[in-house]
């Protein structure tokens, strides 16, 4: 007879594998707002809540990096309610009343804007992600916030680098910092360090109250989704494959690619 694996639960294993996540979130955070000077002292900080692992994520840490920041800085949460079919209104001011965190709700119809222009069956993230990003530097104007932070992760950055790469034929990312085009706002991305599957894990270990997107959740973005498994391939083959690229992106030397604009190879004389 096979034998039986038992498990037995360890709830000290499991509040100490909590931490141990918890504390190496919270340094990549830091790492990150360190490395590109992203929140500076008296900045009041713009949270954009989408109900998600990863915006869920980002607002905890920075509230609790706020608590032992060598700088000050204020936190106000947003959300953009889209008047998505059964989105549950409730639940972030509840959540958010119950964590003491500043918030405002924008209601506005995005959804019937995007269902109404972008074909049955097509991606509708990009118009989506373009009407929110404008309200978002709207509400930004009339709450005083200095930054505008959003809840991208590595993987994401990972993922918009590839498919750049290879369908759009730039090398091109997700910036950690970002000046707006009117030069009135700055995004920062806290999270560019942080796995997703950490902060999946993290989400599931804090008990978040996830909203799924029910305009777009549904949907496969086909490129997206072959990018990731394709990285998730690599670093099951290739362990550390993941960071090396991470580290690539911090290390561009201009002078070793082909990009006449980013240095003088036409100049270069013995």
């Amino acid at each position: 007879m096979k034998a039986q694996v038992v498990r037995i639960h360890d709830p000290r294993k499991e509040r100490y594998e909590e931490a141990k996540l918890a504390k190496r979130i919270r340094r990549q955070v830091g790492e990150a707002i360190a490395d590109f000077n992203m929140i500076e002292p008296g900045d009041r900080v713009m949270v954009c809540l989408s109900g998600g692992k990863d915006s869920h994520g980002l607002l905890d840490v920075l509230l609790s990096l706020k608590e032992k920041a060598p700088v000050p800085f204020d936190l106000v949460a947003v959300n953009v309610d889209q008047k998505q079919p059964d989105f549950p209104a409730h639940v972030l001011p509840e959540y958010l009343e119950s964590r003491g965190v500043p918030f405002r709700i924008v209601e506005q119809d995005t959804y019937s804007v995007v269902k109404r222009v972008i074909p049955e069956g097509q991606t509708m993230c990009s118009l989506c992600s373009r009407l929110r990003r404008g309200i978002l530097y709207r509400i930004a104007g009339e709450l005083g916030a200095t930054k505008i932070a959003l809840g991208h992760h590595r993987d994401d950055v990972l993922a918009t680098f590839f498919l750049n790469l290879f369908h759009g034929g730039q090398l091109k990312a997700m910036p950690a910092k970002l000046l707006s085009d009117d030069e009135k706002h700055v995004v920062i991305r806290p999270l560019v360090y942080v796995a997703e599957d950490d902060l999946a894990a993290y989400a599931g270990a804090k008990r978040f109250p996830i909203i799924p997107c029910s305009l777009c959740g549904s949907q496969e973005n086909l490129q997206r989704k072959q990018v990731g498994e394709m990285l998730r391939e690599w670093e099951k083959r290739h362990r550390g494959r993941i960071e090396s690229i991470v580290r690539a992106l911090t290390e561009v030397r201009p002078s070793h690619l082909l990009d006449r604009k980013l240095f003088d190879f036409a100049g270069l004389k013995p």
